[in-house]
């Protein structure tokens, strides 16, 4: 009995001194490195002795202070072979099992981006063998947006910023089912483009919310000190459609947490991450802040989100690659500004170094649904702009963009970049385009392709002077090049004297 109870207290305290080191949650069995990068590990322990982290050839002390501690591992190569990284104090070791060096991407922004593959029906997809080097980090949102009031447990979860819960995940037919179908096809699609090279997807969203609640504190207190305070939903930054959810959910405490708060997102799904270096943002968002008419105010949002984020991660240039609002078949005052929006974000990808958009108008919804089923074609178009515009792949990744308008006579010329092999997909005349004479007033117009450009004339406009493609919440397009990438919407008279050339 006695050499039983030895045993049991020798176990019991193996496991104490086992759990006096500790990493960070971020930290984990299966996790992808991003090579090229310094990489700090950090943790807690609640011993004084010297920490050393080991992985790949390399042993480095860490520094500890106040029972927490970090030690920088130095840039490394790619490695696809899973390696064990071993964390030691004194007698007291902790190892990550499995770990690689590649590629290393956030995925952000609401309901389009949390949509999950199992709500797909890919099944393909779904049930596909593992690929090893295809891995990621699903961040499951504990609460959401319905339209009913939290309950105490709700409250509690806000209150204590336990918003998300994750962990690292092979690529499994199990792991893969709540995984973002967006993030998922973009990262596998990704992998395929580097050959050799493993990708991982970190994937932090949620239904609803505006670019407010993504924002660093940092940029709240500089630019928008007024979304600090108690009346953050009576701010100019909320849309109708934010503040009734945020309201239905909190009831009279308007200062409650919840998760439209500014900052909240970004603190609760983003912050965590700072630290860990990546490769570059996929972004899908715009739907709630689409609902406001003022294209100077989303751009100036799109824009401090973007520098605030490269800012917080220590990446001046950090890409950030969008996904422009698609179409949708809805009338109703919640979509009418999508045209707007979707120049916005065009127009930040003009204007802001290493921002792309790509074009979705072509798979969007045809009915009134705001998730449109079509996500495979989003993060293979993701990931090509990726390959081409991050890694100088040569592969396709854009559609006819205009780059001049140039009157001729009674008609105006459209030129285009990517516009090799323009032609229409049901072999009509392109549908989509107006003109006007004056930048305001426009007339729809008869286009016919020329080339690499686009001629237009109208019955009602005889000097046609500007143009513009796609101005509609919802259309059904037809022009595309040899690559069968549709041709983004344009607006040659919007935000010019807005922001910064490139």
């Amino acid at each position: 009995m006695k050499t039983r109870l030895l045993t049991m207290l020798s176990v019991l305290l193996a496991t104490m001194a086992q759990a006096e080191i500790k990493t960070d949650a971020i930290y984990a069995d299966h996790m992808v490195l991003q090579q090229g990068k310094q990489i700090p590990i950090t943790g807690t322990c609640d011993g004084k002795g010297e920490i050393t982290v080991s992985f790949n050839g390399t042993t480095v002390e860490g520094k500890v202070k106040n029972g927490k501690w970090r030690a920088m591992l130095p840039p490394m190569q790619v490695n696809a072979e899973g390696q064990d990284l071993t964390i030691t104090q004194g007698k007291d070791s902790l190892v990550i099992k499995d770990v690689l060096v590649g590629e290393v991407w956030i995925a952000s922004g609401q309901s389009n981006m949390l949509w999950r593959l199992n709500q797909t029906g890919d099944r393909n997809s779904l049930q596909e063998a593992e690929t090893p080097l295809f891995r990621f980090y699903h961040s499951e949102p504990q609460v959401h947006t319905a339209a009913k009031a939290y309950d105490e447990r709700l409250q509690n979860i806000l209150k204590n910023k336990e918003m998300y819960t994750g962990s690292w995940s092979c690529n499994t037919p199990q792991d893969r089912q709540r995984m973002s179908a967006v993030g998922y096809y973009f990262g596998r699609e990704l992998q395929k483009h580097l050959d050799n090279t493993p990708v991982a997807v970190v994937h932090a969203a949620l239904g609803g919310s505006e670019m407010m609640a993504w924002m660093p504190p940092a940029v709240l207190k500089k630019n928008y000190k007024d979304c600090l305070t108690a009346k953050w939903l009576e701010s100019r930054y909320m849309s109708d459609w934010v503040r009734g959810r945020a309201r239905q959910n909190i009831g009279k405490e308007l200062n409650a947490p919840h998760p439209y708060k500014p900052a909240y997102l970004f603190e609760t799904g983003i912050e965590p991450w700072v630290d860990f270096p990546v490769a570059g943002v996929i972004w899908y968002q715009g739907e709630s802040d689409a609902e406001i008419q003022s294209e100077r105010q989303n751009y100036e949002l799109l824009s401090d989100l973007i520098k605030g984020w490269r800012k917080e991660f220590n990446h001046k240039d950090m890409p950030f690659l969008m996904v422009e609002l698609p179409r949708i078949n809805d009338k109703s005052k919640l979509r009418a500004y999508w045209p707007e929006f979707r120049n916005v974000q065009r127009f930040a990808a003009a204007t802001i170094p290493g921002v792309q958009s790509i074009t979705t108008i072509d798979l969007g919804s045809t009915n009134s649904d705001v998730h449109p089923p079509r996500k495979l074609e989003v993060g293979t178009r993701l990931a090509a702009v990726a390959a081409a515009t991050v890694y100088g792949k040569d592969t396709p990744y854009s559609g006819p963009v205009v780059v001049a308008e140039k009157p001729k006579g009674n008609s105006l010329v459209l030129s285009y970049k990517f516009g090799k092999g323009l032609h229409t997909t049901d072999g009509n005349a392109p549908r989509g385009f107006e003109v006007s004479a004056n930048g305001k007033e426009y007339a729809p117009a008869e286009a016919a392709i020329d080339g690499e450009n686009i001629v237009l004339t109208s019955d009602k406009v005889k000097n046609p002077r500007f143009a513009r493609y796609g101005w509609f919440t919802y259309m059904e397009p037809n022009l595309v090049n040899e690559d069968k990438l549709p041709a983004s919407p344009h607006h040659g008279t919007l935000l010019k004297d807005e922001a910064p050339k490139k």
